[in-house]
């Protein structure tokens, strides 16, 4: 029985698997957002995680320290230049896990792991609904019902008189030039037949 053990070993032995998670946690750092299954991603979280908030602070001490998790200096290098000052205002929870369903070949629960902040359309999506429910909000007071017919009406009176303004204004400046182009076509077209006519 397993009782109060949490880590997951894979079926791996440490060295393998301590070396499977060094490599996804340089792929994802590198890369932002790997597909794997959703074990592996589990594991992959509590393992980069804390590397993340290590990067936070650029020291070398945090910089070798990290270096002898990741063994590659490139992702290192990602880490404390590009991934940190992205999630500097972040207070954990770097990661997110998106389940894609089953694996064909043997049915494994398969997902994508990815840096948050890295994923513009979650962050959008999140800013449109919090916009909407505070203009959709149920609970009005008497006084906030009595004053917005009264806005209303003044809202849409200032906008037809805005237009009826607009509207005036268009037509002065297209009526002179109307009347120009039909005073002129005639001419020309009479001219043209008394010139015939007197030759």
């Amino acid at each position: 029985m397993r009782h109060n053990k949490k880590v997951n070993h894979l079926g791996r032995t440490s060295s393998h698997r301590k070396a499977m998670l060094a490599n996804m946690a340089v792929s994802l750092i590198m890369h932002k957002r790997i597909k794997t299954t959703v074990a592996k991603a589990k594991a992959l979280r509590g393992y980069v995680e804390p590397l993340i908030t290590k990067g936070k602070n650029d020291t070398t001490h945090s910089r070798r320290t990290v270096f002898a998790y990741l063994k590659d200096k490139n992702a290192v290098t990602e880490l404390f230049r590009e991934v940190s000052v992205k999630i500097g205002d972040r207070p954990g929870g770097y990661t997110r896990i998106l389940k894609l369903g089953t694996r064909l070949g043997d049915n494994a629960d398969m997902c994508i792991i990815e840096l948050v902040d890295y994923n513009t359309t979650y962050t959008t999506a999140k800013t449109e609904t919090k916009q909407q429910a505070k203009r959709t909000r149920r609970g009005k007071s008497k006084k906030e019902e009595a004053t917005t017919p009264n806005a209303e009406t003044k809202a849409s009176s200032k906008s037809k008189s805005v237009e009826k303004t607009v509207i005036e204004e268009v037509k002065e400046e297209t009526t002179p030039e109307v009347e120009v182009e039909t005073s002129e076509e005639p001419k020309t077209e009479e001219d043209n037949s008394e010139d015939t006519k007197s030759e």
